[in-house]
């Protein structure tokens, strides 16, 4: 699930915008807590709580940007994963559209090495959606995990219940453009069913033993937008 500063953003999207669309604009903040932050099956706080927090800019012509910051640990000490993406996305009937970049860093000590970046392609129709996610730099190497050249892709689907209930499914899978001889087989999926209502949201979530981190995870989050 993400070093520009706000100030640095607002200025790039403003001198690129016109009066017109800067009437129409928006600017929301978002904050949130969880009991375990899960990033495509794996925990990144080390099955421990993790507070986040963002800011992003929408314009109604379908431009986006926005910067999000959570805390993570990955068993080597606490860190912050900073998030900066920037996107463009729209509606055509029932089917909605939603290509972008994303750039991943981790600035605390212990994390060196790890930022990477993606493209990618979310698409929707009606209650079933779809994504694609591939890795176009990062500092890991070439032939490991997490290299440029991997690829991510998801599907989900999402209902409505009686009472404001809502249910969500998502099945992920992660294929690594990784050298085999050196690091074996280690292509994996997952997938994760949320129960929300309100600002709250119950998952469950597994992944499979490549990922080094199969444990089933039950997780309790809270999220609110202002």
């Amino acid at each position: 699930m993400k070093t520009l500063k706000l100030a640095a953003l607002a200025v790039a999207v403003l001198s690129a915008t016109s009066f017109s669309s800067l009437v129409q604009a928006e600017v929301s903040a978002n904050f949130g807590a969880t009991s375990n932050y899960i990033w495509r099956g794996m925990s990144q706080s080390s099955n421990d709580v993790s507070v986040s927090g963002g800011i992003d800019y929408s314009n109604e012509s379908g431009f986006y940007a926005g910067t999000w910051v959570g805390s993570i640990d990955w068993g080597n000490g606490d860190g912050t994963e900073n998030d900066f993406y920037l996107g463009y996305g729209g509606e055509s009937g029932d089917f909605g559209y939603d290509v972008g970049y994303i750039y991943y860093m981790y600035p605390a000590t212990g994390f060196e090495d790890s930022d990477f970046g993606e493209v990618y392609f979310n698409g929707s129709y009606k209650a079933f959606s779809f994504g694609v996610a591939y890795t176009v730099n990062s500092q890991y190497d070439d032939d490991a995990p997490y290299g440029t050249g991997d690829l991510y892709y998801s599907v989900g689907y999402g209902v409505d219940l009686p009472n404001e209930f809502g249910l969500g499914l998502t099945y992920g899978y992660y294929d690594f453009d990784s050298d085999d001889e050196l690091y074996g087989d280690v292509d994996f999926g997952h997938f994760q069913i949320d129960l929300s209502k309100g600002d709250f949201t119950l998952s469950l979530s597994k992944a499979d033993d490549e990922s080094g981190d199969d444990d089933t995870k039950f997780v309790v989050s809270w999220g609110t937008s202002f």
